[in-house]
């Protein structure tokens, strides 16, 4: 390597920094037949929905009793909202927590792990390059979902004012774009939890569908919980409790203030998450 010397313990030649490349990752994900599957449902997705508004009846709300859904053929804008509420609290969660639980698990399963370490990878770079490619393909989820149904929604009913559930009321086009831009990146990183938890799980087992499905039975649990008024201010330190706080910033007046607890609420949660999977990862005994 331009002459320098070896790294003490290192073979000559041999650069830690430079084993499994996060370009080798990105291209190896996307190949993976379960990565095209999920883009492929979340890009079909908003154009189903368009096709069942079409054929549906007609919205049944009206005046101050109208729902989101019964907005959702009034432009775009309403629409990508409605196909973005109906999918983060399910369709959402599973891409993310399969993107990011099917990170090391799946290489446990097929019993490259071990090779990968004795190449040799560094654990802390492996986790880490594995990481960074997840979340990025979890972020492509969370984003081209909204976007598609943008595009469908303005295509199939036009480009129009946003209204706000429940009053009617309608908020310039121009003025709710980049409210929406707001949303969508909120959206993200509501489901850092999720990705964090499947991210620990897939480090945790040797079972992909046992780390993705322990992700989305966290999302479920807490729901349940949040579903418990009993509980009473507790529930607001559940990592779903703030998910919808979004729709707040789709008002006249927009209040970011629930966004603000959800973003402090997420980010805490993942970051001890994670350090925990690094630490985990750092004294297991590889095996498979």
């Amino acid at each position: 390597m331009n002459g320098n010397p070896a790294a003490p313990g290192y073979a000559p030649g041999y650069a830690p920094g430079r084993t499994l490349s996060l370009r080798v990752e990105f291209v190896r994900q996307l190949r993976r037949r379960r990565t095209k599957a999920m883009f492929g449902l979340l890009l079909a997705l908003p154009w189903i929905l368009v096709v069942a508004f079409q054929f549906g009846p007609g919205p049944a709300g009206q005046g101050n009793t109208l729902r989101l859904s019964d907005l959702a053929t009034q432009g775009g804008l309403n629409f990508a909202a409605f196909a973005l509420s109906v999918s983060a609290s399910f369709l959402l969660v599973v891409a993310v927590a399969l993107f990011c639980g099917d990170t090391v698990a799946s290489e446990a399963d097929w019993s490259s792990l071990r090779y990968l370490l004795a190449a040799p990878v560094p654990r802390d770079r492996l986790l880490r390059q594995k990481l960074i490619v997840a979340m990025g393909y979890s972020a492509a989820a969370v984003t081209v979902l909204p976007l598609m149904a943008l595009v469908a929604g303005t295509l199939a009913f036009g480009w129009n004012d946003i209204q706000v559930p429940g009053t009617g009321e309608t908020i310039p086009a121009a003025d709710a774009l980049p409210r929406f831009a707001v949303v969508v990146g909120y959206a993200l990183v509501s489901q850092f939890v999720v990705a964090s938890m499947a991210f620990l799980l897939s480090v945790s087992t040797d079972s992909p569908l046992g780390a993705v499905g322990g992700a989305v039975g966290l999302v479920i649990v807490s729901s349940i919980l949040q579903a418990v008024e009993a509980l009473g201010s507790i529930r607001e330190f559940l990592p779903t409790f703030w998910n919808n706080a979004w729709t707040d910033a789709l008002t006249p007046d927009p209040d970011y203030s629930g966004m603000i607890k959800g973003v402090a609420v997420s980010v805490t949660y993942s970051v001890i998450l994670i350090a925990v999977a690094f630490r985990r990862f750092r004294a297991k005994d590889v095996v498979s």
